[in-house]
Order: C-alpha cells, then sequence, then structure tokens
C-alpha cells in the first residue's frame, strides 16, 4: 500500500493525515509507504527550476536563482528568525523561483498551485489534469518518483491525502498517471477536502472510473478493510512519522503535528463550517495524549509540537499544565475564563506553550453574541494580558464582514485590537465566507461566489450592507493603516503565518 500527500501545502512540518493513517497500518502489520510528494515536489522545482528563462530573467528572480539553495538552508537555520527582514526576504526569494519556473498555465509556490485553465472548484476540471498528467508543473518529479515506487514496491492500493484546494489538481494529475501506467490499481482518495465535499446535500460521486473509494472522515477503517483487515482498529492510533524525510521540512527543526481530538467541542457558532458538515466531537483520552506526546518527543526530539485541535480542551490543557512535555509547543483554545488565571498561565508556560492562537472574531460583544461565540470581550481582554504577562504569545484571528457586523462593528474591533495592541503579538485578518450549506444560509439571498460544483461558500447580500467590497476598503484605508495593528501586522511571518510564528518567539527570548 502506497499512501501520498500531493503538491502544494505549507511545508514546514511533515503531514499530520498520513502519519497517522501510517500507525494504524504499522499496528496491524500491514506493509506500507508514505510519501510526502509535497515536500519532494517543492525541493525538486527548487533544485531543477526547468522552465526558469534566464535572458528572460529579472534582477530579483536571478537574484533569487543564485541564491536558493543558501536560503533553503538558512530557514532550516534558527539564526534566521532572529532577523525578521532577511526571513521574509529568504521565502520570498524562494517562492519567486516557484513562480518563475511555470509551464504553461500552471504557477506554484510555498502554499498554492494555480492553473489558469483548470480550476479546483469544478470536478469536470480535476478530470481534465487527471486525462492530462503531463500538463502538471510537477508532472517531472512525480512521473519519475512513481514509477520507481511502482516498479520497486509494487502496491496495489494507492491512497491520497488530500486536505486543501491548493492539493486538488496536483493530486488528480497524479492519480491519472497512475491509471494510465497501473489501470488495475484500486486508487483511494479522502482528507479533510473530500470530506467536505461530501457532506455537501446531494453529493454524487463526479470520479467513478477514476477513483475506486472516497472516504469522509477517518481513513483507518476503510484502508484496514482493503489490506483485509476487518477487525475494527484499536480506538487510539499513535502517529508515525519515522519513515518520512524529517530533515528536509522548511524550518529550523522538525515540528511534530499531533490532534488530540476530531471536530468541534463548542459547535454553536453560527456559519461554522463543522456545523455546516455535522462533524462530530470526538476527543482522544487525556491520557493517551499525554503519553503519545512524551513518547514522540522522546523519540523524535522535535524543535516544536504542533496540537492540531480545532480548539484544545481545558482538560487536556490542564492536563498539560501538569506534565511538561520537555518540548516547546504551541496550538489553538478557545478564549475562557481560565486563560485569566495567571498561575494556570504561567504553569502552561512552564510546560513549554510558547503561543497560542485565539480566535476572538470582532470587538463588538453584540456581533459576538448574535454569532454565538460564547466569548465575553471583558474575558477575553483580560486573557490577553495575562496571557502577556505569563510570557505566552497570541496569534488572534479577526473575522470581518459576518452578517451581523456593519461598519461601526468592525470599527470596535479595530478599537479593541488597537487597544490591546501590547498584548497581541500576530493577527490573522480575514473575511467572512458563508458556507454554502449552512443551516442559516436558507435565510439569506444568495448567489454564486466560486463557480464550480466543489464549491464549498456563496456569496450573500449582507443584511446591513456590509458587503466584500465595503469590507476590504476598511481594512486596507482604516484597519491596516491604525498605527499599532500595522506594527502587529508587519511580524506575521510571511506565507508560513502562524506555522512559522513560534519561531520568531523562541527566537527572541
Amino acid at each position: 500500500m502506497l499512501l501520498i500527500y500531493p503538491p502544494v501545502a505549507k511545508p514546514s512540518e511533515p503531514p499530520a493525515g498520513i502519519s497517522k493513517l501510517s500507525g494504524a497500518l504499522l499496528s496491524y502489520g500491514v506493509k506500507h509507504r508514505i510519501l510526502d510528494a509535497n515536500i519532494e515536489g517543492l525541493l525538486h522545482l527548487l533544485q531543477h527550476p526547468h522552465a526558469v528563462k534566464a535572458t528572460a530573467a529579472d534582477r530579483w528572480t536571478s537574484r533569487a536563482l543564485r541564491d536558493r539553495f543558501r536560503n533553503l538552508e538558512s530557514l532550516r537555520d534558527w539564526r534566521s528568525y532572529r532577523v525578521p527582514d532577511r526571513y521574509k526576504r529568504m521565502v520570498h526569494d524562494l517562492n519567486r523561483v516557484l513562480r518563475s519556473s511555470g509551464v504553461g498555465t500552471c504557477r506554484a509556490g510555498l502554499a498554492n498551485y494555480e492553473d489558469r485553465e483548470l480550476s479546483p472548484l469544478r470536478s469536470a476540471d480535476l478530470v481534465r489534469a487527471a486525462e492530462n498528467p503531463e500538463g502538471n508543473l510537477f508532472y517531472p518529479y512525480f512521473e519519475k518518483r512513481l514509477t520507481g515506487i511502482l516498479e520497486k514496491e509494487k502496491p496495489s492500493i494507492v491512497g491520497f491525502s488530500l486536505n486543501f484546494l491548493s492539493q486538488a489538481l496536483c493530486a488528480f494529475s497524479m492519480i491519472g498517471f497512475l491509471r494510465s501506467r497501473r489501470p488495475e490499481l484500486t486508487i483511494i482518495l479522502g482528507g479533510g477536502l473530500v470530506t467536505s465535499w461530501m457532506k455537501r446535500p446531494g453529493w454524487k460521486d463526479p470520479f467513478q472510473g477514476l477513483v475506486d473509494r472516497l472516504v469522509a472522515g477517518p481513513g483507518e477503517i476503510p484502508l484496514l478493510s482493503l489490506a483485509g483487515i476487518d477487525r475494527a482498529p484499536c480506538s487510539h492510533v499513535t502517529p508515525v512519522y519515522d519513515s518520512l524525510p524529517l530533515d528536509h521540512y522548511l524550518s529550523p527543526g522538525l515540528i511534530v503535528p499531533y490532534s488530540g481530538s476530531r471536530g468541534c467541542s463548542w459547535r454553536r457558532c453560527s456559519f461554522c463550517p463543522e456545523r455546516a458538515e455535522r462533524n462530530a466531537y470526538v476527543p482522544v483520552q487525556t491520557d493517551s495524549v499525554l503519553a503519545d506526546l512524551q513518547a514522540i518527543v522522546k523519540r523524535s526530539k522535535p524543535v516544536l509540537v504542533h496540537l492540531l485541535d480545532n480548539a484544545i480542551s481545558t482538560e487536556l490543557l490542564r492536563a498539560l499544565s501538569g506534565s511538561p512535555l520537555n518540548a516547546p509547543w504551541y496550538g489553538f483554545v478557545r478564549i475562557t475564563p481560565s486563560l485569566t488565571d495567571i498561575d494556570f498561565c504561567k504553569a502552561l508556560k512552564a510546560s513549554g506553550c510558547v503561543m497560542l492562537k485565539l480566535g476572538l472574531e470582532s470587538g463588538d460583544q453584540a456581533v459576538l453574541d448574535e454569532l454565538q461565540k460564547g466569548i465575553e470581550l471583558g474575558t477575553a481582554s483580560l486573557a490577553l494580558k495575562t496571557l502577556k504577562k505569563a510570557g505566552i504569545a497570541t496569534y488572534v484571528y479577526l473575522l470581518f464582514g459576518t452578517p451581523p457586523e456593519a461598519s461601526p462593528s468592525a470599527r470596535k474591533t479595530l478599537e479593541f485590537t488597537a487597544r490591546h495592541s501590547d498584548d497581541i503579538d500576530f493577527l490573522n485578518v480575514a473575511i467572512f465566507n458563508m458556507p454554502l450549506f449552512g443551516p442559516e444560509t436558507h435565510t439569506f439571498k444568495t448567489r454564486t461566489f466560486y463557480e464550480g460544483d466543489l464549491s464549498l461558500y456563496t456569496e450573500f447580500s449582507h443584511p446591513k450592507e456590509w458587503n466584500r467590497r465595503r469590507v476590504r476598503r476598511f481594512l486596507n484605508t482604516e484597519f491596516r493603516r491604525d498605527r499599532a495593528i500595522s506594527a502587529i501586522l508587519k511580524r506575521d511571518p510571511v506565507l508560513f503565518t502562524s506555522n512559522h510564528a513560534p519561531f520568531f518567539v523562541m527566537a527572541r527570548t
């Protein structure tokens, strides 16, 4: 069995999904191979930028080409994270090489892949990508790599872990290549993006004849079943990363990704994709999480642990505060009163917590209440100050253009953010996308947002006329121009954002 993580996703850490699937297969003695084609493919493009025409290259491109190997190594060096401007230049230069290595209509970057003629939101275009794999920018890489694996290891089953739209065209190009070379292969396709597609009401599989099986949700049972193991897998699976190229990722050491739960424990927010898809919340037992993490840290000696939970539970946070991991860690948490307790926050810091990501969304209490976020601004204010005092960095997420928001509400968010600028280390500023099939969607007049039968979001008529155009103008002319907020935004690691933010925190301490 061969499990593949396709390009393109941020190449800062190993893929969590196929690492967990590998752990399940190993626990039942199933012979398999996992391939991170994302990091391998990106490094192949950077090492062999075959389509860059030297005669047409401008000064920036020429410099980026010349320095690309040095920049790759520098991103794996702690010293680069002590000089933010140098870091930004290196990331932009590497991205420039990738963007300049386009073939035909295709372009790639460190975090994206695009084709001017094909859209990952249209199933017919994904089928076209499969019918013409030679048109994919990564074809020279995966044609040789997959041929070698097919000839040497002769897998009968190939699975793809597809989590982001930026991976879809490449995944289907690779599927098409495999179909043309080995039509008898059983091809299975799963991952977060596939789950979202299959949760659409009235879903009909448009990939029959190309993909043998689509999987919504966890893939352990379907993979074991295909391998001839009908027994239910053990209730808990420890991910295994050993067979991945752990020293190739673009970070100053190994980041270990780990999920202590699946789904969201809150599940009450309006317009939430998790709620729209009716995904259940399934936590791993706290003792098992701690045992896993301590064993992984001892074995792999990571420089950072990335907890992938939609929100780390308070129970797990308390357990971590009493059981240091002997490795720095970070993750997403809900804003709760526990974060206003200085002793608790200091215990988290002592356990290795470097940074917490906080979904504040709005600085207007009325908006938060209508969205059913369960957040009190007074609690959020005190939590930011307490975390700062405890030495834990914060990465705050804001969301503009939600149905309850209007320009006065947006300005309240601006004022709240500016007022707490000394306590906020990083900011993620986003514009609201309405889930296409959310329970609240039918109450709004909607219209096509992204063309395509695989689209997950819809445009809507804002009840307060606070549309995307007005939101963008506000963000560009007011929010981002506030001096205190601008200073925070300039700290955000370019392209890698929160995946690299902890390193800047660690580098300055």
